[in-house]
């Protein structure tokens, strides 16, 4: 499970900063507002995580596959 976390996290990671550059690229400003619509993005991301995944955890993962969910086996 953790390793399905940290590919999530990856491929959000990497979609924000494609589409930060995407997004500067077509409206032809300079490379350096890639942050801020990356930033935005992020933004977007959290309200979509409150509302998909589990309360209190940054997951877009439903609750069932969310890591954070289920009892640590020690």
């Amino acid at each position: 499970m953790l390793l399905l976390d940290l590919v999530e996290r990856s491929a959000w990671t990497g979609a924000q900063a494609a589409l930060g550059l995407a997004v500067v690229e077509l409206a032809d400003v300079p490379v350096w507002w890639a942050a801020p619509v990356a930033l935005a993005l992020a933004s977007a991301k959290s309200w979509i995580a409150g509302r998909l995944g589990r309360k209190g955890t940054a997951s877009t993962l439903p609750a069932s596959a969310d890591p954070a969910s289920h009892p640590a086996v020690i």
